[in-house]
C-alpha cells in the first residue's frame, strides 16, 4: 500500500527535484580523492579507481526530502559504506560519522545509520551515471533518513566519538532526521 511507504506530511512526486546550497561543482575524476580519517586505525585517501574497486551494491529505496516531497522506487548503484570502513578499521570509540562533501558541506550520522542496509555511496541512478546536479559523480544515499543526510559530491568521511552538527544541523535542522518521526528542525 502506498500510504505505508510515505511518511507524515510528505507528498509523492515523480520528478526528482534539485535542491542544494551553492553551485554544482565541476569535478575532475583524475584529481578526485576520498579521505577516511578521524578515529580509524588506517587513514585512507582513495582515488576514483580505488573507490570503484570496493564492494558494490544495488539499492532500491524510497527517498524523502525535508521540504515535503517523497520519491518512490529509486534505484541506486554504488559502494557499500561498510567496505570503506573495513579498509580504515574504525577504533572502538567511533560511534558517529561526519560526511564531507564539496562546497564545504558536511552532515553527521550515527555509525549504525551510515552502515544501514540501504546506505550506499551511489555513482549510478536508475542505471545511468549520477548527474552532477544530483551529486555526481558520487553521493551518499541514506534512504531511511531525510535526504539532506544523503550528502552530494562526497569527498570523505571522518569517524568521531561524539555527535557533532554538520552544515544544515548548525542551521537548525535536526541532528538525526528520521522522516517517520518528522525530525525536520530543532
Amino acid at each position: 500500500m502506498l500510504d505505508s511507504r510515505v511518511p507524515p506530511n510528505q507528498s509523492v512526486t515523480r520528478l526528482f527535484p534539485v535542491l542544494h546550497y551553492g553551485p554544482v561543482p565541476r569535478i575532475d575524476l583524475q584529481r578526485w580523492r576520498f579521505r577516511v580519517f578521524g578515529l580509524v586505525s588506517h587513514p585512507q585517501e582513495l582515488t576514483w579507481e580505488e573507490m570503484l574497486a570496493l564492494d558494490h551494491k544495488r539499492v532500491q529505496a524510497d527517498i524523502h526530502c525535508v521540504t515535503g516531497w517523497s520519491k518512490l522506487d529509486t534505484e541506486w548503484e554504488g559502494i557499500d559504506p561498510s567496505a570503506v570502513l573495513r579498509l580504515a578499521e574504525p577504533l572502538p570509540e567511533a560511534g558517529y560519522v561526519m560526511v564531507h562533501g564539496m562546497n564545504e558541506f558536511t552532515t553527521n550520522l550515527p555509525l549504525q545509520d551510515f552502515v544501514a542496509e540501504g546506505s550506499v555511496f551511489a555513482y549510478r541512478f536508475h542505471g545511468q551515471p549520477l548527474a552532477p546536479e544530483h551529486g555526481g559523480p558520487m553521493r551518499l544515499v541514506v534512504p531511511h533518513l531525510y535526504f539532506w543526510k544523503s550528502a552530494k559530491w562526497v569527498t570523505g568521511i571522518e569517524l568521531l566519538a561524539a555527535d557533532r552538527p554538520g552544515f544544515w544541523e548548525e542551521r537548525g535542522y535536526h541532528m538525526r532526521g528520521d522522516p517517520w518521526r518528522e525530525e525536520r528542525y530543532w
